[in-house]
């Protein structure tokens, strides 16, 4: 009902201000007006204040009362928990009007004073707007807390940090590593006797240290690696056979995308100097290689990223069993004590494998470069030779006859 009557008397203001601008131009009032102006020459002036004086003046005052009562009368209505709100922006005191022909007969001086004690206690026509009062910042240890209990974010690993493993993988518990079951010492006898007839005497002369590595997936010399160390007359000194996880063998995609078969390809090689690593990170196929050992072989213009290296979480309980993506791993124990043998002893020139620039692939059969004269050519590197082959081993006892 409010509201009604406040619409009404907008409407009733709007149409006594247009009546009283019309009554301004009315063509009689401006005749006197210029008439008293050019008889007084304050004509102007006179007409100007009585029209605001008898006219503007009290409609407004009287469309000002009248709305701000029905203003409060509405937002009663609206919202009836609010009269304390409304108390509050109530004027502290209440100023009789005087009748405008008071007004009008004062000095102007006077009028002055009366209209700014008015405007003064004219009532607001809107709630005050009230300001709220800044959240005070939590505590260092309050916003540790918070984030404490809060749910944990994905977040992306850039490709680029090579060497920092994701929270899972530092995270994850290591297996324990299988029960190793060496060869026996007749089959050891017979394994060496397999590499050594695998050697050329250019590879015998040429390398000191010599790595066989079995991935088959069956057989007493299955999924080992053998350490062999050449002595002063040419005869090879095993010093180490460890189990180890060779590759899966199938037709794979890395987490990345990428076609990438779980081969480990059979074959000879070199390692590769400038990829040595005590401390790795795949962004192949995220996952840390702890003690890092590149091969160095091009295959089809690529540098391959076959490696020798540790493994870790659950790939350590893996160990004897083909497991991995391609490379070749070692419990991180055994890895660490390679690494460490071959960067403090094996420093050295290491022969020259073929390369085919037809193919952009470097042989892995075993083909060394020789210069013209028929000197083998040599590059700085590591005295090492790395012999994969899918070789499980023989029935010794079959073979002694």
């Amino acid at each position: 009902m409010a509201v009604r009557q406040l619409s009404t008397l907008y409407l009733a203001a709007a149409s006594s201000f247009t009546v009283a601008i019309v009554l301004s131009q009315h063509p009689t009032l401006n005749r006197a007006a210029h008439e008293g102006a050019h008889l007084t020459g304050v004509g102007v002036m006179n007409t100007a204040v009585a029209v605001n004086d008898y006219i503007f003046t009290p409609g407004w005052h009287l469309a000002r009362d009248v709305s701000t009562s029905l203003y409060r009368s509405a937002m009663s209505e609206m919202n009836p928990a609010t009269p304390q709100r409304m108390a509050a922006n109530a004027p502290a005191k209440k100023i009789e009007h005087a009748p405008a022909a008071v007004i009008a007969n004062a000095t102007p001086k006077k009028r002055a004073s009366v209209r700014r004690e008015i405007a003064q206690a004219a009532p607001m026509l809107r709630p005050p707007i009230i300001e709220q009062q800044p959240e005070a910042k939590p505590s260092v240890q309050a916003q540790t807390e918070v984030a404490s209990n809060a749910q944990p974010k994905f977040t992306l690993v850039p490709q680029a940090a090579q060497n920092a493993a994701p929270p899972s993988v530092i995270n994850a518990e290591p297996a324990a590593a299988p029960p190793d079951h060496p060869p026996s010492a007749a089959e050891l006898v017979q394994i060496e006797q397999h590499f050594r007839s695998s050697l050329t005497k250019e590879m015998l002369a040429n390398f000191e240290l010599f790595l066989f590595v079995s991935k088959a997936d069956h057989g007493s010399a299955a999924q080992r690696m053998y350490v062999f160390q050449k002595q002063g007359n040419g005869n090879l000194n095993p010093l180490y056979n460890w189990p180890v996880s060779t590759g899966r063998e199938l037709d794979e995609f890395a987490p990345n995308g990428a076609h990438a078969p779980s081969i480990t390809p059979a074959g000879y090689y070199e390692l590769d100097p400038h990829r040595m690593y005590a401390d790795h990170f795949s962004s192949e196929w995220r996952q840390p290689m702890p003690y890092a050992m590149f091969f160095n072989w091009e295959n089809r213009g690529f540098q391959t990223g076959l490696a020798i290296h540790g493994a870790t979480g659950k790939d350590i309980g893996l160990l004897g069993e083909r497991a991995s993506a391609g490379c070749i791993h070692l419990a991180p124990e055994n890895a660490r004590v390679l690494f460490s043998l071959i960067k403090a002893d094996y420093k050295g020139l290491m022969p020259k494998f073929a390369y085919d620039k037809r193919t952009a692939t470097m042989s892995n059969q075993g083909v060394i470069l020789h210069t013209t004269d028929g000197r083998v050519e040599m590059e700085d590197g590591y005295k090492v030779l790395v012999f994969i082959e899918n070789y499980g081993g023989e029935n010794v006892v079959a073979a002694l006859f």
